[in-house]
């Protein structure tokens, strides 16, 4: 009897994975951004859904003001944060993210609310022929990107040199029943892994983040204030400068902003996406950032007030390892 009831369980549970593929990603958004949002389903931990959504499992933690540590709950509704890392809105190829159109939208107010998408993008993903809308209509407004989902490629806009083709849905996966002995290795597998999961999350808190060596990040590839100085200069049009801070920083490693100068910080109460004037105060070099997140609920970030990225910290010629000052404008 209880080998029948396992064996329910187990089906249910594949059932639901299933068709949990199937559903279409709906974009949601709230004063820290865009965010999708995930039911949690059996033996799902942060890891996972990190490996599933590209997106780092501290980040996930933060953004719900959960504790990493502690585990998730079935069918816990998750808010899975949408940044540079894990969504465009420029690529034709990845996993559609769509919009409900509401009562008396049109396009253009559809791309405002949704980092400006290009009207392009949205009239060639959508296949429209005009600005006007339906509410209720189901709208691309971009493509996760990530390994852990099936992908599409999309018709391209317009003077693109990016090969066109056109997909009318998303492909569908027929999954093959389990046998006995399968589900039992499966079974297993889940178990170690979370176990492997939790033991590398209590090794990671009680340890002290690698140091960073200077050797890494005294040779960047650019120079300069970064990509984002144009959005800063556009962002105070709109928003004036009304913070100009003082703070304790330190540095988090991320391969961005070596190649295309795009940098990044992570700082509490302030708006994913917004842009940030750093300065060194000591030789008054700056670099324009974006924030993608927050520092409470981890204790490696007590005692700072921000992390910027190590291709930051190269152009203000920051050689401290742990903890710098720096000042912040936005």
């Amino acid at each position: 009897m209880k080998k029948f009831v396992l064996s329910f369980l187990l089906l249910i549970a594949g059932i639901s994975f299933v068709l949990a593929q199937k559903t279409e990603l709906m974009v949601k958004s709230s004063d820290k951004g865009l965010y999708i949002e995930h039911k949690v389903a059996p033996k799902e931990s942060f890891f996972a859904l990190s490996r599933l959504y590209n997106v780092s499992p501290k980040f996930i933690a933060s953004y719900n003001k959960l504790d990493l540590n502690k585990g998730l709950l079935i069918d816990q509704k998750i808010r899975i944060p949408l940044t540079d890392t894990n969504f465009s809105q420029q690529s034709n190829t990845g996993t559609p993210v769509y919009y409900k159109v509401g009562d008396n939208e049109g396009l253009m107010t559809v791309s405002n609310k949704h980092k400006n998408v290009l009207l392009t993008n949205l009239r060639a993903w959508n296949k429209l022929a005009g600005d006007n809308l339906k509410e209720g209509m189901k709208l691309i407004v971009g493509l996760l990107q990530t390994k852990g989902m099936a992908a599409v490629t999309l018709t391209a806009p317009p003077n693109t040199v990016e090969p066109i083709a056109k997909v009318d849905k998303l492909p569908t996966v027929t999954e093959q029943p389990l046998t006995k002995g399968e589900k039992k290795a499966e079974e297993k597998e889940a178990e170690a892994e979370i176990k492997a999961e939790k033991k590398a999350a209590e090794k990671e808190e009680k340890n002290k983040p690698e140091p960073v060596v200077v050797k890494e990040v005294v040779i960047p590839v650019v120079t300069g204030e970064g990509y984002f100085k144009s959005h800063f200069e556009k962002q105070i049009r709109t928003n004036p400068i009304s913070k100009n801070e003082t703070v304790t920083s330190g540095i988090f490693k991320t391969s961005s902003g070596w190649m295309d100068a795009k940098y990044y910080l992570l700082i509490d109460k302030v708006t994913p996406g917004t842009i940030v004037k750093v300065i060194n105060p000591t030789n008054n070099k700056a670099v324009y950032a974006k924030v993608l997140g927050e520092m409470s609920g981890i204790r490696q970030n007590e005692g700072l007030n921000i992390r910027v990225s190590n291709a930051a910290a190269s152009v203000l010629a920051v050689t401290e390892q742990d903890k710098f000052i720096l000042k912040v404008n936005y």
